[in-house]
């Protein structure tokens, strides 16, 4: 008998997370070896279990899929993450590519696509839905157009600890200043870089050599 795929589930819906569950340790083959509720969780069970796939949400607090996943991939580069969403925004699907996804599907998918995935990555290939591809190469084409030359000295430094994936808590600890002074530079950052999202932002920084 093959031996086993271990699987980490990292979802913040519990029924959804149950229901996954539930499905994929029916399947011969799989078999589900820890779960987390937010991607910080999501990046320590993963370094301590070791799981051959994650299964990763996108929309998750303290740390959202895709910087779950980019903290991952950097210290973990053997990692192998599906992203598992109800979104295929252009952003989200060219940043999960960059922050070093093997797949990304959206919950929708039938059973037995997903477990087609989970053993495709498993094997090494890195696949993305046909129908949601095109829209990560439209992204990665796109120019960058926001400059970090509108940001403050401190904002770069939150900046590029956001980019590494540290948290509000982590920055603000690192900073010698409070969690919420840490927001706030944030929220100035995304509005001085046009940038939607975190994960946004940060690899506006990687684009332009911050980081």
């Amino acid at each position: 008998m093959p031996d086993l795929i271990k699987l980490l589930l990292v979802e913040d819906q519990t029924l959804m997370r149950q229901g996954l569950k539930t499905i994929l340790d029916l399947e011969p083959g799989l078999h589900v070896v820890g779960e987390a509720g937010d991607g910080e969780r999501g990046v320590q069970l993963a370094l301590e279990l070791r799981p051959d796939v994650i299964l990763m949400d996108v929309q998750m607090p303290i740390l959202n899929g895709v910087e779950a996943t980019a903290k991952l991939c950097r210290e973990w580069a053997q990692a192998k993450v599906i992203i598992l969403t109800t979104f295929d925004r252009d952003d989200y699907v060219y940043q999960g590519v960059r922050a070093g996804a093997m797949g990304y599907l959206l919950k929708d998918t039938p059973a037995d696509k997903l477990i087609q995935t989970i053993r495709r990555v498993h094997e090494g290939e890195v696949f993305i839905q046909p129908e949601i591809a095109s829209r990560a190469l439209r992204e990665m084409m796109r120019p960058t157009t926001a400059t970090l030359e509108s940001l403050s000295e401190r904002e770069r430094e939150v900046l590029v600890l956001l980019a590494q994936g540290a948290s509000n808590k982590d920055m603000a600890e690192k900073l010698f200043i409070t969690e919420g002074t840490v927001k706030n530079h944030v929220s100035n950052i995304l509005a001085k870089l046009q940038a939607e999202n975190r994960t946004q932002a940060a690899d506006i920084a990687r684009k332009q050599g911050l980081v």
